[in-house]
């Protein structure tokens, strides 16, 4: 990446300035080179001399001075300046920049991976939608923002396993086993009434016609509360079988689908109980089991197991926090993942301290785990908020969506908003095929760089070896800047878990090359010179690379035609 190279040549710059005695002894702190808001700064610009002023009791602009001047020449670099109060500037060389393309063409779709995770193995666990009904809207912002951070994760050098917890433990299970009981029994005849905690929802119908179908009544010649222990895991195995194609069409796919019951019957979840009493973390109050949260800094302490006056059923008094602290035993001390990252929804807020507490608590290392909280999404059309109900004639599931505007849409646009700022998705923006929708854009210049080489083809131009020093105009240079910024944008969505970077880059990626092809003629009739062709068709393929990688870190299809 040139500008960790650029780092490098300003760190060797500051030695070779203490050793001629042009700048006295220090630790070099750590080096900040960017690309600066304002042209005339340069392509790359520090501020280091303004952080060494104190340190080398000199003159800011005079130190970046010293600097420039014993800064090692490098192919990549035309010039080295400074700038008050105390910025060292960088141009990048042109021939250097038109090299760029070759080294492209060389890595292909491995183009943008950059060496920041060094092997680390790193769990996403994302999605994990209850399943007792099919994936609604608002889980579509956890499953945009979590595949892409996990694809973003592979990129940036780290070893990435995405997981999806199943919440198979509990009272909402059996709430959906009783459901599908009640459906079943009324649509054999039986007048069964539906439990009033029961789901509604046309599936629990489909679910139950499916079980006649292929078991008859036979669920009803036995005990109802064996059948609703039979029915429950048949509608979980159900469900999670359409959840897992509604994931696979919105380009989402799980290397683990996690059964919190395995936590229970694995007899970890009462180890971890037991670990924490043994540490004098838990005490028994009103028949309820509590972790000691106070004494790890929190404003008061939770319920891990409820009383037997508040929870009947003994399977169901275990808590989701109990279910917590198990799990990520699991990932960090059975599993050894390095960082274990979890992408949850505002609901959730409240739990993350008591998880990371809980996790001190076990002796593990709470800068291990990450709680990536996305705030709510809100449907609109043509600005109004709409409702996202079947019965209104509106969106429910995620496959709704979908249907609506496509998987690449969803996909684009809810990773395209901070996952802390609330969100709008216009319906009626996401399938519109203007230059307004941010998704259609991308993809249309991916379709349309796909068409000049289709059209170079039929014009019988063959590929061949271009001399792409010829590309030196300013579109053409801003064009390769840009997809050089690929692995600086990879490496800043990797280190901060922020994904929307990468479509943002995609847009402005989109529109250097509108600027370079509005610009600089590729194709006859308009462009004459053969070999000019050729480095500028080369830079076009060059640009269809990056864009197509960009919109695959993205989950999102790089359509050949539009």
């Amino acid at each position: 990446m040139i500008r960790h190279t650029l780092i490098d040549l300003a760190r060797q710059a500051i030695l070779a300035a203490q050793t001629a005695g042009a700048l006295p002894a220090f630790e070099i702190p750590p080096i900040e080179i960017a690309r600066p808001p304002k042209p005339e700064m340069g392509d790359y610009s520090s501020p280091l001399a303004l952080k060494l002023a104190a340190t080398a009791k000199r003159a800011p602009l005079q130190i970046a001075q010293t600097i420039a001047q014993y800064f090692p020449a490098h192919p990549a670099i035309e010039k080295v300046e400074t700038a008050a109060p105390g910025f060292v500037n960088l141009t990048l060389a042109p021939a250097w920049l038109a090299a760029q393309v070759h080294d492209i063409h060389a890595r292909g779709a491995q183009f943008g991976d950059v060496a920041l995770g060094n092997g680390q193995r790193v769990q996403v666990e994302h999605v994990s939608a209850n399943p007792t009904g099919p994936m609604t809207v608002a889980s579509a912002r956890n499953l945009a923002l979590g595949d892409t951070l996990a694809r973003i994760l592979r990129a940036a050098g780290y070893r990435v396993e995405t997981e999806y917890y199943v919440n198979d433990a509990g009272s909402q299970v059996r709430h959906l086993g009783e459901s599908i009981y009640a459906k079943y029994a009324q649509q054999l005849g039986r007048d069964e009434p539906f439990p009033s905690d029961g789901y509604k929802g046309e599936y629990v119908n489909e679910i139950a016609r499916d079980i006649i179908e292929r078991a008859g009544d036979a669920y009803l010649q036995m005990e109802k509360s064996e059948a609703v222990r039979a029915l429950k895991k048949i509608g979980v195995a159900m469900m999670l079988e359409k959840i897992r194609r509604t994931c696979e069409r919105a380009h989402a796919t799980f290397n683990v689908w996690f059964s919190e019951q395995s936590l229970r019957d694995s007899g970890l979840l009462d180890e971890i109980l037991a670990k924490l009493a043994a540490d004098d973390l838990t005490y028994e109050q009103d028949g309820a089991l509590w972790f000691k949260a106070t004494a790890l800094g929190l404003d008061k302490d939770a319920v891990l197991v409820r009383s037997a006056q508040v929870v009947d059923a003994a399977d169901e008094r275990a808590t989701y926090l109990a279910s917590d602290l198990a799990y990520v035993w699991n990932k960090l001390a059975q599993r050894n993942f390095d960082r274990a990252i979890y992408v949850w929804g505002a609901d959730h807020q409240g739990d993350v301290p008591r998880v990371y507490a809980g996790a001190q608590a076990l002796g593990l290392d709470p800068a291990r785990v990450t709680i990536i909280i996305y705030q709510l999404v809100r449907l609109t059309r043509g600005g109004e908020k709409i409702r996202m109900s079947k019965r209104a004639g509106e969106f429910d599931t995620l496959d709704d969506l979908m249907d609506e505007v496509g998987a690449d849409a969803v996909r684009f646009m809810l990773a395209a908003v901070s996952a802390n700022v609330p969100m709008d998705f216009d319906l009626e923006l996401a399938i519109a095929q203007s230059n307004e929708n941010p998704v259609y854009y991308v993809q249309y210049m991916h379709a349309r760089i796909a068409g000049i080489l289709r059209n170079a083809a039929e014009q019988g131009i063959a590929r061949a070896d271009a001399d792409v020093n010829l590309l030196s105009s300013p579109a053409e240079l801003q064009l390769i800047k840009q997809m050089l910024k690929l692995e600086e944008i990879v490496e800043l969505a990797a280190s901060k878990l922020e994904p929307h970077h990468l479509t943002h880059y995609a847009l402005d990626l989109g529109k250097a090359f509108s600027a370079f092809y509005d610009h600089c003629p590729i194709l006859p009739p308009k462009q004459t010179d053969a070999a000019l062709t050729q480095a500028r068709l080369a830079l076009a393929v060059a640009a269809k690379t990056v864009l197509a990688r960009a919109l695959d870190l993205v989950g999102v299809s790089a359509p050949e035609s539009m």
